[in-house]
Parts: structure tokens; sequence; C-alpha cells
């Protein structure tokens, strides 16, 4: 098979090797293709520190080769923390990304020399200030993005700005140093205007906390929010860097603060390909016009991201000729496991039971979303080209 890019035809050969002696689904990853966007990444921001964002794929390959590469890490749980210490990195790389932590995670985190917090309500304030004294806090703040990200992370995460303001005045005050703020576009975002606008809100608060306060912020996290290569068009990574960074300078001028970026999807998409095998081929009626087509990988081993049809990946097969829509769908007995009934994809009417699909930039949050144990079915399994 010829794999389309950024897959190189040495890649396409060692999957054609797994194809033969490995059972599907399975989750093939290029560390290459992952070690090019971080490299791009450097060089769209050159003045900014990469805190890779471990949710999105947490295989220990990932890790080790960031490490190696100089990446830093965001982190939101002990265990992701554990994982990443095993590589060498020091916890001055490492930033507990997660407003939502026990007390003891807090105090694991400090013990192990972390240093730098998310943070977004009082009461993760006081947490932080008993068990991670004197720490660095960065304060996260609503943003409006929802509209042109796929996976939208508003709501649940963040305070409005006021708010922001009142939170790096307590941090001051409990002991703790008000570093800086954070703010999340939403995932795949493919309006870049919506980081004008959050910079803009950034602004603000810091210029109100060192006129009212005599509080002068050092740090600026854009969180994450570019994206992979699905469906849907976006522009190219460089004119994200080139806005972005136009946005900085017409809002801070020369004296841009110091930048985290928390690539995730961006970072660790484009490097994956699902293949999966055809378990089923039906029709609910016999005048019915479209094929339901059942595969072996669904929505709780390896495609959450298609609740909603969110994600909308690009698919393949090996058979070629005349195409007609189905509706896609997973293995288990569930009836939300269902990837895409209403987007009507299009394969080849001799697509056969037993033949593969290939789910294209499925890097990203399909191995860690995959369920341990639904209806029998094992986690998605993952292997390195």
């Amino acid at each position: 098979m010829k794999l389309p890019p950024p897959f190189s035809a040495e890649a396409a050969s060692k999957l054609q090797q797994l194809i033969a002696t490995k059972q599907t689904p399975f989750l093939a990853l290029d560390l290459s293709v992952i070690k090019s966007r971080y490299d791009e990444l450097e060089g769209g921001f050159p003045t900014a520190d990469i805190y890779y964002a471990v949710k999105a794929n947490p295989s220990d390959e990932v890790i080790e080769m960031l490490a190696a590469a100089g990446s830093s890490f965001d982190i939101a749980s002990t265990q992701e923390l554990d994982k990443v210490l095993q590589f060498g990195v020091a916890a001055e790389r490492v930033s507990y990304g997660n407003t939502i932590k026990k007390a003891s995670a807090v105090k694991y985190f400090f013990e192990k020399g972390v240093r730098l917090y998310a943070t977004d309500s009082e009461a993760d304030l006081i947490n932080l200030s008993k068990n991670a004294p004197g720490s660095k806090v960065y304060i996260r703040v609503l943003t409006d993005g929802s509209e042109g990200a796929d996976w939208p992370l508003s709501r649940k995460f963040g305070c409005n700005p006021e708010m922001a303001v009142e939170l790096a005045v307590m941090a001051r005050d409990l002991g703790l140093i008000p570093y800086g703020v954070s703010f999340h576009v939403g995932s795949q975002q493919r309006d870049i205007d919506v980081w004008d606008g959050a910079i803009a809100k950034v602004k603000v608060i810091f210029e109100r906390l060192k006129q009212d306060f005599g509080i002068t912020l050092e740090l600026i996290n854009m969180g994450g929010g570019f994206p992979a290569n699905y469906l849907q068009k976006t522009n190219e990574f460089s004119t994200y860097a080139e806005e972005i960074s136009r946005f900085l300078k017409e809002d801070f001028g020369e004296d841009v603060p110091k930048l985290i970026l928390e690539p995730g999807r961006s970072l660790v998409g484009d490097a994956g390909v699902i293949v999966s095998e055809v378990v089923l081929i039906s029709r609910k009626s016999s005048t019915a016009l479209e094929r339901w087509v059942y595969t072996d990988v669904g929505v709780f081993n390896g495609l959450i991201e298609t609740l909603g049809e969110a994600i909308k990946y690009h698919i393949d097969t090996d058979k070629d000729g005349e195409v007609d829509e189905v509706i896609l769908a997973g293995p288990t007995c569930d009836s939300i496991d269902i990837m895409y009934e209403q987007h009507k994809y299009e394969l080849p009417l001799s697509l056969e039971i037993g033949d593969h699909i290939f789910w294209y930039s499925t890097g990203a949050y399909t191995t860690s979303y995959s369920s341990i144990e639904f209806n029998g079915f094992p986690p998605l399994e993952y292997h390195i080209l």
C-alpha cells in the first residue's frame, strides 16, 4: 500500500509488515513525523517553551523521543508525572496543568520538585498554598473559541478575567508567586482570530494587576489548539505562527512575555494510522440505500472523538471502483458506537468483510481514550513504524 504524506515509503513498507503479522485493530505511529512537527513548532515560535500535553498520546516511545528533543511536559496526574520522570526529565521541565487536583497529588508533585501549577479557583489556590508553598501559579481564563474548534474545551476550565485578577492577588497574599495567565482556544481550532481575542484579554489582566496591585506577571501559556490534518480544511501551521506572533506584538509590542505552548494533537495526530478490519456489512431493509459498515475499531476502543461526529478523519481502503455512501459503526453492543451516520463517507461497493479500513491522523487521543474492557474488547494496541 502507499501511505499518504507525511508518511515515508519506508513507513508504508513497515506498515505492510505489521498488517501481515498483527491482529487488528491497531495504531501505527511514525515517530519521525512527531519530531518534524516538534521542529516546526520550535521554528514557528522560537522564543516559546514547548510543553507536550501527555494526554494526547502517553506512549513511552513518544515521551522518550520528545524528552530527548528538549521538550517540556504538561502533566495532569501523578501517573503521568511518574511516566515522564522515568525518562530523566527534570522537574523544572514539568507543569501541573490540571486545575482539578487532590491535595495528595499537589503534595506529590511538590515533593518531586515541580514548581509550576495551573489554577482557576480560590479553593485550588488554598490547596496549592498548603501543599506547594512558594510555587509559581498561572491562572487559566475562559476564552471564546467553541465555534471554530472541533473539540471545544471551554466552560469546565478557567475563570473570567475579573476573577483572574482576584486570584492573582490572592496567590500573592497566600505566599505563592502569581506568574502568568493561561488560556486554551479549543482543540483543533480552525479560527485563528480566536487567539487575537484571547491575547487581548490577557493583556488587560496584565495591565490591571500591574497598575492596581503592583503585580508583574511574566508568562502567557497559550495552551494548544493547533490542528492535525482531518477532513475539514485548516490553514498551514506557518499561517498560525505568523498571525499569532502578530497578535502578540500588537498587544505587547517588543515586551512579549515568556511564552508556553502546550501542543498535543498537532504534534502526534498526523503521525498515526489506525488499521481496522471490516467485521460486517449490512442493510436495514431490502430497499435501504445505505450500507452499514461495522469495523473492529469504534467509539470505545480508539475513536471516541467521533462522538457527535466532531472529528472527521481521512479514511481509505485497499479496494477501488464505484463508491457509495455508508454508515460507519463499531463492534460493541452499545447503540452509541456509531462513528459517522450524518456525515456520509463514501466507500467502494467492492468492499467486503475482512477488508481493511485505514484511519489517518489518528495518533492523538486514540490509545489514551480507549476503554479497558468494554464488551471484553481490549484497549487499542499501538506499534512504532
